[in-house]
């Protein structure tokens, strides 16, 4: 089965193997996204040093405006002062403009790719994972989590060029302007290395907490929203409240946790910064009171000053960001670790045999989810051309034969053949496209009715289309919508009645026209009208194709050519109706509990 390996709940990664950890996430995050956005990157940070040097400008324009304007008098020079000032600003709402326009189209970009491939690697995982991991939570680890990446381009790189430029070019004109001042301005930044690495360390930890809140939250949602007439119909409103509200009150308390730890870089900064500035003060206004410095260079300074210490909180918040990215990208790098057990086969692969040799057998198959056994040495086979139905109580394994066979998952021990060949020795995709599926649960999708068909079969004619609405009797109901064939199914075909959405599944079968169909409990759901069509649709789909059919209402298996009787994972009985019943065993009984009650048809 598929795993991700990840640290046990609880149990934290050593430092050293945090840090090796965090240089595999970085270079993944370089090679993957960053790499071949670096032209991109660079433009914008040459409009951020442009920004940057706007403040340097500003700041060395505020001397001879001081020392030449408004103490000495120069009338002349205020004009000239005044337009280099405006000039400065201007020039660094455009550079500011540029540089984030660049940076913020690079960022969606970005994302969008981590999100494609996140779905592209999740959809190539075996049942076992999505047995583990609810779709709530994948849906916050795609949209969630990847949100990390777009922060890495709008908060960190952008950080990392606008205010380390600034930090540098404001440091520069203080250092021009009065060097002893600087080195007084930055004698207490020695003394804050240790409470930051404590914080970033807290970040980090708070900051993973919040994300797995996070997961847990969107898969509380999910299950909400697609259990609401549930909800509903069961007065269960007030008690769903009360369990979202406590498991957003956790991940409010976590995510703050989180953000006060963010929070407190800027603030340790800012006790750095009151000792240079209280420093500054008291030596520079001595200075000018003596008259060894002038008011000029005093403000000059203390503008660059000013400046330097905003953006250099930024810049050491940073540090907290990356704290914070790393906790997400790692979740999504693991994630991207995570192995199917299902994996195409080396070449040479095995052909896919052809319609009338597609018989599917079964030979000593055991099967396990996890530890507990589902399947214990199960054998049959079912005939090319024929039909075989499997019936047995629910948990005897029935639905678990189909995922074996389409290898959805794969057997722990055994075999599982089509046309006498091994399923697990042939491409992936071949073998699957061997197999048509209608099952109770029928998938739609919210496109259009046609749509919703065509995926099986994408190159099919109009003509092929036609038959197949015609054969599936969808053509019955096509008139009443109202637009037809483009008709919206809506999320999960919604905007269709249940017989009309199996109908729509078996003209997506018939245009498949694949020579292995696998029915799985497709008119236990539908009403006696509905079940009588879409079984004469279904009569229609299994000419000519090995036919698997899974059913509870044994009704509707009587004319099968073969009847398995599955019981803990195992063949308890085997044969054709008639002779099934003659024997008095386990169908016997089955079919005598159903003969003339009402079957719930509940799926396995």
């Amino acid at each position: 089965m598929a795993r991700m390996q990840t640290p046990p709940p609880g149990k934290e990664r050593s430092g050293k193997d945090r840090s090796r950890n965090d240089r595999v996430v970085a270079r993944w995050l370089w090679d993957s996204f960053i790499r071949h956005r670096t032209g991109f990157i660079l433009m914008a940070m040459v409009l951020m040093v442009a920004e940057a040097l706007t403040l340097g400008a500003l700041s060395y324009l505020v001397r001879p405006m001081f020392d030449d304007v408004l103490i000495e008098g120069e009338r002349g020079r205020v004009y000239v002062i005044a337009l280099a000032m405006a000039a400065v600003f201007v020039g660094r709402g455009l550079a500011q403009l540029a540089h984030k326009a660049v940076m913020a189209w690079q960022a969606e970009l970005a994302t969008a790719d981590l999100q494609s491939m996140l779905l592209a690697h999740l959809i190539g995982l075996d049942q076992g994972f999505f047995r583990r991991n609810a779709p709530g939570v994948l849906i916050e680890r795609v949209r969630g989590d990847s949100e990390a990446l777009r922060r890495v381009f709008t908060g960190l790189i952008t950080g990392l060029g606008r205010d380390g430029s600034a930090v540098i070019v404001l440091f520069g004109v203080a250092l021009w302007t009065d060097w002893q001042w600087t080195l007084v301005a930055i004698v207490g930044v020695p003394l804050l290395g240790l409470p930051l690495v404590a914080l970033q360390r807290l970040i980090r930890r708070r900051s993973a907490e919040a994300r797995r809140a996070a997961a847990e939250s969107s898969n509380r949602l999910d299950e909400a929203f697609h259990g609401i007439a549930t909800l509903q119909l069961s007065g269960s409103e007030t008690r769903e409240l009360a369990r979202f509200g406590l498991i957003m009150r956790d991940f409010a308390r976590k995510m703050t946790r989180a953000m006060i730890g963010k929070a407190a870089m800027p603030t340790v900064m800012d006790i750095g910064a009151a000792i240079g500035l209280g420093l500054v003060l008291i030596v520079g206004g001595l200075q000018i009171i003596e008259g060894t410095r002038t008011v000029g260079q005093f403000m000059s300074f203390f503008t660059a000053l000013g400046f330097l210490f905003d953006p250099l909180r930024r810049f050491t918040a940073l540090t907290a960001e990356w704290q914070n990215i790393l906790a997400s990208l790692e979740r999504t790098h693991e994630l991207l670790q995570t192995r199917s057990s299902v994996t195409n086969p080396p070449p040479p692969h095995l052909p896919p045999p052809a319609r009338a040799q597609a018989s599917v057998e079964l030979r000593n198959v055991r099967f396990a989810y996890d530890s507990e056994p589902v399947l214990r040495d199960l054998s049959f086979v079912a005939p090319a051309g024929r039909t075989t139905a499997i019936v047995g109580p629910s948990g005897a394994g029935k639905s678990t034969v189909f995922g074996l066979l389409t290898r959805l998952a794969d057997v722990t021990a055994g075999e599982v053949l089509i046309g006498g060949q091994d399923v697990r020795r042939m491409d992936l995709a071949a073998l699957r496209g061997l197999y048509a599926v209608v099952s109770q649960d029928t998938a739609l999708f919210d496109e259009t009715i046609r749509d919703n068909i065509l995926m099986g079969a994408p190159e099919a004619t109009e003509e092929q289309l036609a038959a197949a609405l015609r054969d599936a009797h969808v053509d019955q109901f096509l008139p009443q919508l109202p637009q037809g064939l483009d008709t919206l199914a809506g999320p999960r075909g919604s905007s269709l009645s249940g017989g009309q959405r199996q109908r729509v599944a078996i003209a997506r079968a018939l245009l498949r026209n694949a020579p292995v169909l696998l029915l799985d409990e497709a008119t236990s759901a539908l009403d006696s009208r509905s079940e009588a069509l879409v079984q004469d649709a279904l009569d229609r789909l299994a000419r000519g194709r090995t036919t698997l059919v899974i059913a509870h209402r044994l009704s509707t298996v009587r004319k099968a050519d073969q009847i398995i009787v599955m019981g803990h994972g195992r063949v308890v009985e085997q044969g054709d109706h008639d002779s099934l019943l003659a024997r008095g065993g386990v169908y016997a009984r089955l079919y005598g509990l159903q003969f003339g009650q009402t079957d719930t048809g509940r799926p396995d």
